[in-house]
């Protein structure tokens, strides 16, 4: 028997149990940046505060809070062009933040109106939930009866009964395969407007569980 068909330390049965819980999101964040290039830092720097300050107001306009915006990076650089010589073209500031929005009604209305009002690159919309603890809670306790009704499978084929537990491991959703994805409601057909909110976020937990067995 070689080491893949053997068992050094029998004990029990050890099983992975897995569960996802869907909810309709209710936050989303856009993740944009304003990049203006001048010929003097203080020039590049000061273009780039005053579409800062007008993406704000806009935003004001749609009533998020500035408590809502947060700036995440605030870089300068020099910046060439390579051709047939090296040309400097100016300093580069770049300015970028995440717009939190909770009305995803207006999420296309605030996405357009802030590249008008100069936000010239869109990283990207993450939507999320508001209560992702308490999806993550359920989950979780969903994982663990998949694990034991696994569990129990096995222990029905194998002619024996299931013990107490004896141990229990955590499996870091966020490394699980599709742990958290966001589903475009065009595609599920949920919604069919063909708009950018998605039609649900799932949230998932997984567990490793360890039981001892009872003789048959």
């Amino acid at each position: 028997m070689n080491g893949t068909q053997s068992i050094d330390a029998p004990w029990g049965i050890s099983v992975f149990g897995a569960a996802s819980v869907d909810a309709p999101p209710d936050l989303a964040r856009l993740r944009v940046a304003i990049e203006q290039t001048r010929q003097k830092p203080g020039e590049a720097f000061e273009v780039t505060r005053g579409g800062v300050n007008q993406i704000r107001e806009v935003l004001r306009g749609h009533g998020v809070p500035d408590t809502a915006v947060s700036t995440s990076r605030l870089g300068l650089k020099s910046t060439w062009s390579y051709g047939n010589e090296r040309k400097f073209l100016g300093y580069e500031c770049t300015a970028s933040f995440v717009i939190e929005l909770r009305e995803l009604d207006i999420l296309e209305t605030v996405l357009i109106d802030v590249v008008e009002a100069g936000a010239n690159q869109v990283d990207g919309v993450e939507f999320d939930v508001r209560t992702k603890k308490e999806l993550r809670a359920r989950a979780r306790t969903a994982a663990v009866a998949a694990a034991r009704e696994k569990a129990a499978l096995y222990a029905e084929a194998a002619g024996v009964r299931l013990g107490p537990v004896i141990h229990i491991k955590d499996v870091d959703s966020e490394n699980m395969r599709n742990s958290y994805r966001s589903h475009s409601s065009s595609g599920g057909g949920d919604g069919g407007d063909g708009d950018l909110t998605p039609g649900k976020v799932s949230v998932s937990a997984g567990v490793v569980i360890g039981f001892s067995v009872i003789g048959g």
